[in-house]
């Protein structure tokens, strides 16, 4: 009789051990789907940030690129070396600092953590585009600088004074069909070289501006979550 109520007793704390062990192990359950979620909005979050930080960079990049066209526009017309060296001195730091936070950006998504291959893809795509309107850009206020070969304004610093306001002037040549052929062929050079440039700087912008509509479609993403 005594071992029958011991028998009961055993069985009865064994049912509730099971029980307290199936509410252990449904809790802990719900804690990490819990923490799983916390953890997701607070990826999804920092993500966000990081790309609404990654738009205010290229609109820092915009504002840096129309000084340097109001600046360059200001030059060709007043011939202010100077000024003109050290705006492209300033402008070369700006970018080269937007793209060093580009770049950090761009490691974060790569992080475990994040593990965003597609938008540290997205951004690297940019950063491809940014430095050939860059490198496109100043190659045609080189060429601009310049002139087209036709128009080029002539240095008399070679030229021989034998007289004052009179010199024997070096850059005279005799007219022919020749020269004029050498001179035409150079100013078409020139012209599609520039319509290149600009062709380059125009397809770079498209680019870019269609990558940057992808960041604004997975920012609304993120934030209809």
């Amino acid at each position: 009789m005594v071992k029958n109520v011991i028998g009961g007793q055993n069985q009865r704390n064994e049912e509730r051990m099971d029980d307290f062990e199936k509410k252990v192990t449904i809790t802990d359950a719900m804690e990490m789907e819990e923490m799983d979620i916390e953890q997701a909005n607070n990826n999804s979050s920092k993500t966000l940030q990081l790309l609404r930080t990654f738009l205010d960079i290229q609109q820092r990049r915009a504002q840096a690129y129309a000084k340097l066209k109001r600046g360059f526009s200001e030059y060709m017309i007043s011939g202010g070396e100077l000024a003109y060296q050290q705006l492209c001195s300033e402008i070369t730091s700006e970018f080269n600092d937007c793209s060093k936070q580009v770049l950090e950006i761009e490691s974060l998504f790569l992080n475990p953590d994040f593990c965003r291959v597609d938008l540290a893809q997205l951004l690297r795509a940019v950063q491809t585009q940014e430095k050939q309107k860059l490198h496109l850009t100043a190659t045609i206020q080189l060429l601009k600088k310049a002139g087209r070969p036709s128009e080029r304004l002539v240095s008399h610093e070679n030229c021989k004074f034998r007289e004052p306001k009179k010199h024997e002037c070096v850059h005279v040549q005799e007219i022919t069909e020749a020269a004029g052929t050498e001179e035409a062929e150079a100013d078409a050079e020139y012209d599609n070289a520039l319509k290149e440039a600009i062709r380059g700087v125009q397809d770079a912008v498209t680019a870019i501006n269609e990558h940057l509509e992808e960041v604004r479609y997975e920012i609304a993403a993120l934030e209809a979550e």
